[in-house]
């Protein structure tokens, strides 16, 4: 069959006038309504709210792990395709002659503020801290809980959770995103990466599915980000003295304590959004890259400096060494210690792709509008390589400084007994020895979770309109900017009101598995248009959009 141009146009249906001029009236109304309706039921009928998403959570991390599991192995594989293939490697997220609108400092730093950023502050202490006390290899026997013989093993697992395969999947919707985007000349929205499979379809109902999909498992993937974050950021208020208020007796964030940081939070981040991704987003971005290298640099230089090293070189090692192995690995069985080892799994790792998955459509939209001009190989390992690295420094220096200071008996358990969010602030507490400089670093680690909150929030909002508004990445109406700033807030409270942060998991796992799916389409997708663009460009078919809004756009038919 003869090669035919690639699809270039895809026209989608937008008001021309009224309140939601601009916008898909199909993808725009629709999420609203599902958005408000959980917010509206988790607050109407907390106890019937909290019961059908739990049994709902359940069932999905039962009947579909293996596909999680074996979806996000897919990811990792088809990354290392995309970076090593010739062809793919040397094309452009966008036309031969596009250079990157960001220098590498503040790409980087965007990318990894609304990536990952705030899960670090929880996660880089609490997850190795965790894994020091049980993993796989501690219910089989094959390590010793809280002892020297597991330390490398709770690296091995904290990183699989948090390096190539998550940054993977961000890396397949970014690269799906940018590519049809900027060198197909298609609207920036989540169905123009599906074109080379459903073609002109895509302007009608199942695009508008496509996108009503992603910017719910959004909304989910991020509240699931800020519940966490809100926790953290509210401890750590009550322990630089705003007020006793903000917690419980039993030493968790009050009622009043979470509207009063989400309202913080929540009101900083609409006006961010409400300056655009070039201004707001990108310096606050800066500012936390530049907090995070002094925090990080103090866990380096005051922390347990050898602990750090030999927890990072020689943790990445045997990561990389047991990564084939623990991506494709399903537990199960009839014994308690598969049992054990199937709950563990579902508990964390599916747990981890679920919120990876609902993650992406934001973070790869972000991702794609940072990157134009850069090529598939740069972005692959601009977005799988440096990020996790990064991640795997966090955590060797401060989840390695936690577990030396609980393993020599300095910590006494202290860090052990700390809440998820409030670990960081127990150590940076034993380490400084109360007092002032240990409130003056709890205010730095506020301040800088602040603005990796607010990041990730803004981020957010403004990537969820561009979806809505068809893929328009300019100025979105402020009404609208503001109505998801306070729907985003709305749910990540209701959410954690009705049952604290398990609330917000159990509706982000049932949210990112429709999106799942559209992921994996996603990425056959783009390996199908790499692969007939390559033969394209050897007949002198043309594979770019031309630069003239104009010109004639090609076969609907990919």
């Amino acid at each position: 069959m003869a090669l035919k141009p690639p699809l270039m146009k895809l026209p989608i249906k937008t008001a021309a006038t009224g309140f939601y001029r601009g916008f898909s009236i199909d993808v725009t109304i629709t999420a609203k309504i599902i958005i408000g309706l959980l917010v509206i039921w988790a607050v109407a009928f907390p106890d019937q709210a909290s019961s059908v998403l739990a049994g709902l959570n359940g069932f999905i991390l039962t009947n579909f792990a293996t596909w999680y599991v074996y979806v996000m192995a897919a990811f990792v594989i088809v990354c290392i395709v995309l970076a090593v293939w010739p062809t793919a490697g040397r094309l452009k997220l966008g036309l031969d002659t596009d250079e990157p609108e960001f220098g590498y400092f503040s790409w980087f730093s965007m990318m990894f503020g609304a990536g990952i950023g705030v899960g670090m502050l929880t996660w880089a202490v609490a997850e190795p801290i965790y894994h020091f006390g049980n993993n796989p290899d501690v219910m089989q026997g094959l390590a010793t809980a809280k002892a020297e013989d597991n330390i490398l093993n709770a690296y091995k697992w904290s990183y699989l959770h948090w390096g190539f395969s998550a940054w993977s999947s961000y890396a397949i919707a970014g690269l799906g995103l940018g590519y049809f985007a900027y060198r197909r000349g298609l609207p920036l929205t989540i169905r123009s990466s599906l074109s080379p499979l459903f073609g002109a379809r895509l302007s009608g109902k199942i695009g508008h599915l496509v996108d009503i999909v992603a910017v719910v498992a959004t909304i989910l993937g991020v509240a699931q980000t800020l519940g966490f974050g809100v926790n953290q950021f509210v401890d750590g208020m009550a322990r630089i003295g705003v007020g006793d208020w903000l917690m419980t007796s039993e030493g968790t964030p009050s009622s009043a304590g979470i509207i009063f940081a989400i309202v913080i939070i929540m009101g900083a981040s609409t006006l961010s959004a409400l300056s655009g991704v070039g201004k707001g987003i990108k310096w606050l971005s800066n500012i936390n890259m530049v907090l995070s290298i002094f925090l990080l640099g103090f866990l380096i230089i005051f922390g347990s400096t050898f602990f750090g090293f030999r927890a990072l070189f020689v943790g990445m090692w045997e990561y990389v060494i047991a990564l084939p192995g623990m991506i494709f690995t399903i537990y199960g069985g009839e014994n308690p210690v598969d049992q054990d080892l199937a709950g563990w799994q579902g508990s964390w790792t599916v747990f981890y792709w679920a919120w990876w998955v609902a993650f992406a459509p934001f973070v790869g939209l972000f991702l794609a509008r940072i990157s134009k001009g850069r090529t598939i190989r740069e972005f692959v390992l601009g977005a799988v390589i440096a990020p996790s690295i990064m991640c795997f420094v966090w955590f060797a220096w401060a989840g390695g400084t936690a577990i030396d200071l609980e393993l020599t008996g300095q910590a006494a358990g202290k860090i052990f007994e700390a809440t998820d969010g409030g670990k960081i602030f127990a150590m940076t507490d034993i380490l400084l020895g109360g007092g002032i400089l240990s409130w003056l670093m709890a205010v730095i680690i506020v301040i800088l979770l602040m603005t990796y909150l607010v990041t990730s929030a803004d981020s957010a909002v403004l990537i969820v309109n561009t979806i809505n508004a068809a893929g328009d990445e300019g100025p979105k109406a402020r009404p609208h900017i503001i109505f998801w700033g306070v729907a985003l807030g709305a749910v990540v409270a209701a959410l954690l009101l009705i049952g604290g942060i398990g609330a917000i998991q159990t509706a982000m796992v049932i949210g990112a598995l429709p999106f799942s799916l559209v992921m994996v389409l996603m990425a056959i997708s783009l390996i199908k248009a790499i692969y007939l663009d390559g033969k394209r460009e050897a007949a002198g078919i043309s594979t770019t959009a031309p630069m003239t809004a104009d010109a004639p756009a090609g076969s609907p038919a990919e």
